[in-house]
């Protein structure tokens, strides 16, 4: 089955601001799990079905992390 992942970039009222790669899409956040935030990294599958996934919003923030740390070291 495909499936697309989305990054929640914003909110603006009752839209999810959902970041594919290079485009971003506004979703109604009634499309969405209740508990979503800013910076979730959401699985998109062709049936309607979404999906948070936890794992993969930690290590894109550990890669963040890690980049800003390189930037500030000089």
């Amino acid at each position: 089955m495909k499936r697309r992942r989305g990054i929640i970039d914003r909110f603006e009222g009752d839209l999810a601001v959902v970041e594919f790669g290079e485009v971003m899409e506004d979703i109604p956040k009634s499309r969405l799990p209740k508990s979503i935030q800013s910076g979730d990294v959401l699985w998109f599958y062709e049936d309607g079905r979404v999906e948070v996934d936890v794992g993969e919003k930690q290590r894109l923030s550990k890669e963040i992390d890690e980049l800003m740390n390189e930037l500030w070291e000089d």
